[in-house]
């Protein structure tokens, strides 16, 4: 089947723009926005139904793009970024399908901005060019920066001064990512011979010395972290959560950082393995502290975003501990859980903004609570979520955290039991908010209804979703097996090295002794022969 990547990824941006500039108003721009992200959904589907296991990268759109600097356009899918590019679009269908339940001014804007952060996440996963990847993750942001400042909640004084933050933030790791790319990529043309390129199958061909890749590890490393972002780079995440219009943040919180991870997987790990396993614990360390700090802020907060917010700082540290536990099964529970925290986390935003509609416009847990039994199909839904982000066994989730957390076992003994307690904290702070939401005492703003007809068109897909990936989990791991095995494979085999010579020797002389004939004399033990 002939699957052009170039018009998936580019039908979002194209429709929303001519949307914006077509006259017909709020009907054209918000119908043009809409088709093209179910091009782009649909598409996604059949790319995860065509892909073929083990198949190595498929769907490849390779042009040489600007000759004198080596940089391609070249686009690809394979088992690292599937349903990445899977969840993306489902995301952004949802947010869109939310986006259209109210109005708001300058319409056209707005979905010119949605349609260019869908064209972005996705140029940033379907990249295979390490120039273009650092385009497509510094584009991606610009569009977030925009739906912030015109629709977000709050003052605008306030938004300026959040999003400002959250774009110091990340351009001082743009800046680092795009040193150490450009170092990379010269460096290797270098040492190989070659002609300068950025290509990820010729950066593969080269091994960097042990000194250049740690410096350029640490340089990617800070740019992703902070984008995750994990403890202590999520200085920006607090405001910024606060500012994002809440469709908007359910997308940025449940994509954008798993672009990230997904760097680490896709440049980080296979490009600089010497520096990777040098700077493994560090990446642990960081990962654990993650997760606890993530944890126990998750439960002392009573925003609901932050409380989203933080849970996802946590969850995000596990897909780390995965990624750096450099062992098949961490890396590969890593992916499963990016899938599984993107699928939890944006219907968890909805339902919070849901609770927040019932409660005068609060977004505070104080306010809510006690409209279980008269909505009991938004309770159901808001408890399917709340499972599900528990990871009991059953769900999605526990499959991916089992994975991790057998990786650190292997690599960390004493990383891994510490990790464990995350996964009890984190029944603490999601409890905390469902009962706190849903039951308890009726708010003194509380309005009880149940979900509405464009309630259930964004929730019951997701929560299907959920499900259906809880039932058949093997679905993401087949298909992601080989790649995610050749990610981490020269990692692994320094971390996990074959028998020494020594051994050897002694099994060849075990085997020997097993093959002494009938017979033959053997020397007394503390004998001389």
């Amino acid at each position: 089947m002939t699957i052009h990547l170039s018009i998936m990824l580019w039908a979002p941006a194209a429709l929303a723009l001519a949307g914006a500039l077509i006259p017909g108003g709020r009907t054209v721009s918000r119908a043009l926005a809409g088709v093209g992200t179910l091009i782009a959904l649909g598409y996604a589907i059949t790319l995860v139904a065509d892909y073929k296991s083990g198949g190595g990268l498929q769907y490849v759109t390779d042009r040489m793009w600007i000759r004198e600097l080596g940089i391609h356009y070249k686009l690809g899918v394979d088992g690292l970024n599937l349903f990445l590019i899977l969840l993306t679009s489902v995301l952004f269908t949802a947010t869109t399908l939310w986006s259209l339940s109210s109005e708001r001014a300058r319409e056209g804007q707005y979905w010119l901005q949605l349609g260019l952060a869908h064209s972005f996440v996705l140029g940033s996963l379907m990249a295979q060019d390490l120039a273009l990847f650092v385009a497509f993750f510094d584009l991606m942001l610009i569009p977030f920066f925009f739906l912030s400042l015109g629709w977000g909640g709050g003052r605008r004084d306030e938004r300026i001064a959040a999003i400002t933050k959250l774009v110091i933030y990340t351009l001082v790791g743009s800046l680092l990512m795009l040193t150490a790319a450009i170092a990379l990529a010269v460096l290797s043309a270098s040492q190989s011979g070659n002609d300068l390129s950025f290509a990820f199958t010729d950066l593969q061909k080269v091994t960097l010395t042990k000194g250049s890749q740690e410096w350029i590890f640490l340089c990617f490393a800070a740019a992703f972290l902070v984008k995750m972002p994990s403890f202590p780079f999520h200085g920006w995440m607090p405001d910024g959560y606060k500012a994002m219009p809440m469709p908007v943040l359910a997308v940025f919180s449940g994509v954008l950082s798993k672009v990230a991870a997904y760097g680490f997987l896709r440049i980080v790990v296979p490009l600089l393995p010497d520096a990777a396993v040098h700077f493994q614990t560090l990446m642990l360390l960081i990962a654990l502290a993650s997760v606890l700090y993530g944890s126990v802020m998750a439960f002392t907060t009573t925003n609901t975003r932050l409380i989203l917010g933080y849970s996802s700082l946590a969850q995000l540290g596990f897909i780390v501990l995965g990624i750096f536990s450099l062992t098949e099964q961490g890396a590969q529970g890593a992916i499963l859980q990016s899938v599984n925290h993107g699928l939890v986390v944006a219907p968890a935003f909805f339902l919070a903004g849901a609770a927040a509609v019932r409660s005068g416009g609060s977004e505070d847990l104080r306010d809510m609570g006690g409209i279980a039994f008269r909505a009991p199909v938004l309770t159901t839904i808001f408890l399917i979520v709340a499972m599900a982000n528990l990871a009991i066994p059953g769900s999605s989730n526990f499959v991916g955290e089992f994975l991790i957390l057998l990786g650190v076992f292997n690599a960390k003994l004493a990383i891994a039991c510490i990790a464990f307690t995350g996964v009890a904290l984190a029944s603490v702070y999601t409890l905390r908010l469902f009962i706190r939401a849903m039951h308890n005492r009726v708010g003194q703003d509380v309005t009880s209804r149940d979900v509405s007809l464009g309630d259930a068109v964004v929730l019951v897909p997701l929560v299907l979703c959920i499900l259906g990936l809880a039932l058949y989990p093997q679905l993401a791991l087949k298909k992601g097996e080989q790649t995610v095995k050749g990610s981490v494979a020269a990692a692994r085999a320094m971390t996990h090295p074959p028998k020494t010579a020594a051994a050897a020797q002694n099994g060849s002389v075990l085997n020997t002794v097993k093959t002494v004939p009938a017979g033959t004399p053997v020397p007394a033990t503390g004998g001389t022969p």
